[in-house]
């Protein structure tokens, strides 16, 4: 694959100038407090902005994922022209209690908004904790299930990759899709998620099949897949397991039984290229799967490198994009209400456009990608604004 472009430094504060732009486009200028509420920001003064964190509890993990992520964030306030931002960081333990203590704080001292936590638990505790005081809060969870009032998820969601995919398979005539998944809890919330994508595309599911998570299942489960699939005649099959799962070893049982994605396509929910060793994995060649914009998530890694000398947490954008909405209302100085946070035209950061839905769930742009001769090769490119008003 050709290397990516190096963007420039100041691309990104044209990135978040632009993310200004939109939100300006879609709104009209108001007069007095936000028709939506919520606390407005102080014209010339730093916006306080409370990052919650998982660390503090001693583990290593969560201690790396809590600097990663707060360094990205001053990496998008740095990247910001005419707007500060005081930024405050709360370690949780990565606790729902934890986080409720870490919530009451950040409002006590004056937080306008909340930035984080990570885990689900421990959102759904920050959120309650400062609904009363008129607070939203932008979890870098993925999990839709905890989304809704003052609670938005920034995470991409299952519903996010299934609407991408399904709709370009429609646009491919790979839209008769045979549904695949393996009877997890997380599984069966993708395989709804597909589902709910091809009822609302030009997509139809044709059939499906699940099985137990162990490779006896998965292997006594090919043949039955394969039978199927010819069977309903589907132009493609939509997988919801990942690399660390049961693609590890499906795809090759698959083709000792006749089906590939040379004779039907396959469709990954997770990201297939994933660890990068999977990309020399025979039965994945020709595989479709959805990434975010691979130049600006190129472009972030290398600038998170060159500033603090190693690669980002793959959640670290997450605290990027956040900083990214909240800059762009504040250079409106609106509010940081959920009518300001729900503009349809969304915002800009490192993983491309997204915006936030009424229901506390997300919207990103996404490119597909096809892995060819062990490489990623993006095949329909991520687009740059959204269309419609959202909802």
């Amino acid at each position: 694959m050709p290397a990516l472009p190096n963007i420039p430094r100041t691309v990104f504060a044209r990135v978040l100038a632009l993310a200004a732009a939109l939100v300006l486009a879609a709104c009209a200028p108001a007069v007095g407090p936000d028709s939506g509420g919520g606390p407005r920001m102080q014209a010339g003064e730093p916006v306080p902005v409370a990052l919650l964190v998982p660390g503090g509890d001693g583990a290593a993990g969560d201690a790396a994922v809590s600097r990663d992520l707060e360094n990205a964030a001053r990496l998008a306030i740095a990247d910001l022209e005419g707007v500060a931002v005081d930024l405050r960081v709360y370690p949780t333990g990565g606790t729902a209690g934890g986080a409720q203590a870490a919530a009451r704080q950040a409002a006590d001292e004056g937080a306008l908004i909340l930035l984080g936590p990570l885990y689900a638990e421990a959102a759904n505790a920050a959120g309650s904790t400062v609904a009363g005081d008129g607070l939203n809060v932008l979890a870098f969870s993925n999990n839709a299930a905890i989304a809704g009032g003052n609670v938005f998820v920034l995470g991409n969601t299952f519903q996010n990759v299934a609407g991408r995919l399904t709709a370009y398979a429609a646009s491919q005539g790979k839209g008769d899709i045979f549904l695949v998944s393996a009877q997890t809890t997380a599984e069966e919330a993708g395989r709804d998620a597909v589902a709910r994508a091809a009822g609302a595309s030009r997509a139809s599911i044709v059939g499906d099949l699940s099985f137990a998570l162990n490779e006896e299942a998965i292997r006594d489960a090919a043949p039955r897949i394969a039978e199927q699939v010819r069977a309903t005649e589907a132009d493609s099959i939509f997988f919801t397991s990942g690399n660390s799962g049961a693609m590890a070893f499906l795809p090759q049982y698959l083709r000792e039984h006749g089906i590939s994605s040379e004779t039907t396509q396959f469709i990954g929910l997770t990201r297939l290229d994933l660890p990068p060793e999977a990309l020399s994995q025979p039965g994945l060649q020709g595989a479709w799967f959805a990434l975010p914009d691979p130049a600006l998530q190129t472009n972030f890694r290398n600038r998170y490198a060159e500033a603090h000398g190693g690669q980002p947490h793959p959640l670290a954008g997450l605290a990027y994009d956040g900083i990214a909405a909240i800059g762009a209302l504040a250079a409106r100085g609106d509010a940081l209400s959920r009518s300001s946070l729900t503009t349809g035209s969304g915002f800009v950061g490192v993983n491309g456009i997204f915006r936030l839905r009424a229901d506390g769930t997300n919207e990103r742009g996404l490119a597909v990608a096809q892995i060819r001769n062990n490489q990623v090769v993006v095949i329909d490119p991520a687009p740059r604004r959204f269309g419609g008003a959202g909802s």
